[in-house]
């Protein structure tokens, strides 16, 4: 395997996060389908989707550049009948990881571990199931929780649960924490809301909070390099503090116990630091590159998809990469970030 490809700011792709499909049996109120905003159509499959062919050659060819790991996201993924196909048929060098809802979880967790899948990522972002109905407009609880279970069983332990974290899910950070420590084989990601991808940023809170609860009541604090991390081991002896993410009163009272439960919190909004690490290009279920998420003015396909196309587009695509915040978008005088001029185009500018 050659050395991954580096943008102009030093930073090696080693990652692809590979879009399967649009389509979703959710209707998640915060979802921004990868960056290009809610465009779900019908459950039907659609032609434009990548067939297994064009997606396992487009793994075959980054392999040679480096590629190490590839994460299956949608829509929801499961939603494709090949996909224990296209999981097996993965260049073996290849992490292999993939996000769900977890409702297909149930009869497929143990073909898709035998098929090559080492980890998989279930949103879940309440614990009631009235909340998650609101939040998902789904009924599909239950099922999740049965799917939960199916990987666990299956043998892709740990199931990492991720949590988007804005107004609508702030009351349930404290339950989801407690679930995590007191269950073995499930870590938490709660994700920061990002209101430019979703349009709503009256919903958006302060991470900071988070952190700063987590921070108190953590057994251990982990700081991952990459992408400026940090990870929270949390006790399981139940002694989890009352907390109100909307107010000041934290009862920061500390467990004793060994910590057991992760909790990780992704927040890139605003993150130079976060930007600065990123090593993953991105591909939409049309067969389009992208170097960031944020971003859709860098889209560019593979054409036909051959062998020669999908080089010489990877190899643009890597080359075109610039960190979002720090770059992209540059902080002003007021503290605000603003676009930075370099990037508009003439008509942009003149707009």
């Amino acid at each position: 395997m050659d050395e991954p490809l580096s943008d102009d700011f030093g930073r090696e792709v080693t990652g692809v996060r590979i879009s399967l499909t649009d389509r979703c049996n959710f209707d998640c109120v915060y979802c921004h389908n990868e960056g290009l905003g809610d465009t779900r159509g019908p459950m039907e499959p659609s032609e434009n989707e990548m067939s297994a062919d064009e997606i396992v050659r487009f793994l075959e060819v980054v392999e040679g550049y480096g590629v190490d790991s590839v994460k299956f996201t949608g829509g929801e993924p499961m939603l494709r009948e090949d996909l224990e196909e296209i999981i097996r048929r993965t260049p073996d060098s290849m992490e292999v990881s993939m996000t769900t809802n977890g409702t297909f979880l149930p009869g497929r967790a143990e073909d898709l571990n035998a098929a090559g899948l080492d980890r998989v990522n279930v949103s879940q972002d309440a614990l009631d199931p009235e909340a998650f109905a609101a939040i998902t407009e789904s009924g599909a609880y239950e099922r999740v929780i049965e799917g939960v279970e199916a990987a666990l069983d299956a043998g892709l332990a740990p199931v990492k649960l991720n949590m988007v974290v804005f107004e609508h899910t702030a009351g349930y950070v404290e339950g989801m924490v407690d679930h995590v420590a007191k269950n073995d084989g499930l870590q938490l990601q709660l994700i920061e809301y990002m209101p430019e991808l979703t349009g709503k940023p009256e919903w958006n809170i302060d991470i900071g909070r988070v952190h700063d609860w987590l921070a108190d009541i953590a057994d251990r604090v982990e700081h991952r390099e990459m992408h400026d991390r940090k990870r929270y081991f949390i006790s399981d002896d139940g002694t989890v503090p009352e907390v109100d993410l909307a107010d000041d009163a934290v009862d920061s009272d500390h467990p004793d116990a060994d910590g057991v439960g992760m909790v990780e919190i992704v927040d890139p909004v605003e993150n130079e630091t976060f930007c600065a690490n990123c090593g993953r290009v991105r591909v939409t279920h049309e067969g389009y590159l992208k170097g960031c998420l944020n971003r859709n003015d860098d889209l560019r396909s593979m054409g036909e998809m051959t062998r020669e196309e999908i080089a010489e587009t990877f190899e643009a695509v890597v080359a075109n990469r610039v960190p979002y915040y720090g770059e992209y978008l540059i902080e002003g005088e007021d503290g605000e970030y603003e676009f930075n001029e370099k990037y508009l185009s003439p008509a942009s500018a003149a707009d």
